[in-house]
């Protein structure tokens, strides 16, 4: 809830000041507050620590990707963007292997003394990245400059109200896509196909490797095929794999089914961050892109509590039957993902 609070104030800090600076801030902010989580003595003083983290991890996803796409080369800003935001499958790849040993060795404690750490190297090398270059260009000519910043997002909001509308929507399906398919899959696993820990594991790293290389892969085609047909091409075939997700009884084939879910789900994915990025107005990209992220985050973070509720509704053999929930759920999210590429954009764009 607190992410779209850090996207908006992070954001207007890098459209003023630049990208580089408030990056580094706030990675610094989210490591001393995660460090601080592994110590929090209760639930209480726990959970004002996460939300002083989600306000440092809400502006980090838009200033990263602003800074990104405005460095690299433009004729290869696909392939970057694929690069970029599997970043996330890495880690979630990383997380599913380690998990269950720093856990059980050392305590849930220890999981976010070390996420903390690992960001200290982080800010080290932004310190050597050169501020972007169509930042200066755009601040040197920027319209608003000088101006107070609530001035400037009225008439942002002004001028943009359509696009800022449908982005927010593209992104609430993107991530009711991503985690409808992914939150409650291991419980799922686990408790419906009575999965023992190391093949619900197996499983999972398996459909992060194809989350990896779909959102390379579809963010490099992307830049010749478009942003749009590319999600299009995605949202259309994660749809015809989804019974393959959830029906078989075989164990390898259930693997394989969730292997070329995740391999189109992160492919559209990929495309986001450039897609982000060309979709922003100049003068706005260092908000626009991490605010209508999280406002779309905002909006699908219910999608496990949606599902699990469902889930318990309907059950199959007297347990919760997750699997037909979850694909019909991410069933629905496709398709009006992919009336939004087609269609709804176009309009909006025109607009």
């Amino acid at each position: 809830m607190f992410r779209p609070v850090g996207a908006l104030i992070f954001g207007q800090l890098a459209d003023r000041y630049g990208r580089k600076y408030p990056l580094m801030a706030v990675i610094l902010l989210y490591s001393i507050a995660e460090l601080s989580s592994g110590f929090a003595p209760n639930f209480q003083v726990f959970v004002i620590l996460r939300a002083i983290f989600g306000v440092a991890m809400g502006g980090e996803w838009g200033l990263g990707a602003a800074l990104a796409m405005e460095t690299l080369p433009t004729e290869a800003r696909g392939l970057f963007s694929g690069i970029l935001q599997q970043g996330y499958s890495t880690g979630y790849l990383i997380v599913a292997i380690f998990y269950s040993v720093i856990i059980r060795n050392f305590g849930w404690r220890a999981m976010f003394w070390i996420g903390s750490g690992l960001s200290i190297p982080i800010i080290i090398l932004c310190f050597f990245i050169p501020e972007s270059h169509s930042w200066k260009n755009n601040h040197s000519n920027q319209k608003f400059k000088g101006k107070k910043w609530y001035i400037e997002i009225k008439f942002v909001l002004r001028d943009h109200l359509i696009r800022i509308i449908h982005t927010v929507l593209l992104m609430a399906c993107f991530n009711f896509m991503s985690h409808g398919t992914q939150d409650l899959y291991p419980t799922f696993l686990r408790d419906e196909l009575n999965f023992s820990p190391q093949e619900v594991t197996l499983t999972t790293v398996v459909a992060s490797i194809g989350a990896i290389i779909g959102g390379t892969t579809f963010g490099f085609f992307s830049q010749s095929w478009g942003r749009r047909l590319a999600i299009i091409i995605c949202a259309s075939f994660g749809f015809c794999f989804l019974p393959l997700y959830v029906l078989p009884q075989n164990r390898w084939l259930l693997t394989f089914g969730a292997f070329m879910l995740y391999f189109f789900v992160q492919g559209a994915w990929g495309i986001i961050p450039a897609h982000l990025n060309e979709l922003s107005p100049p003068e706005f990209r260092g908000t626009f892109p991490g605010l209508t992220y999280q406002l779309g985050n905002l909006i699908a973070a219910s999608s496990a509590q949606i599902e699990a509720t469902l889930g318990e509704k309907f059950t199959k053999n007297g347990k919760p039957n997750y699997g037909l929930v979850q694909a019909i759920f991410a069933g629905c999210v496709m398709r009006l993902e992919y009336k939004n590429a087609s269609k709804f954009e176009r309009t909006c764009l025109q607009a």
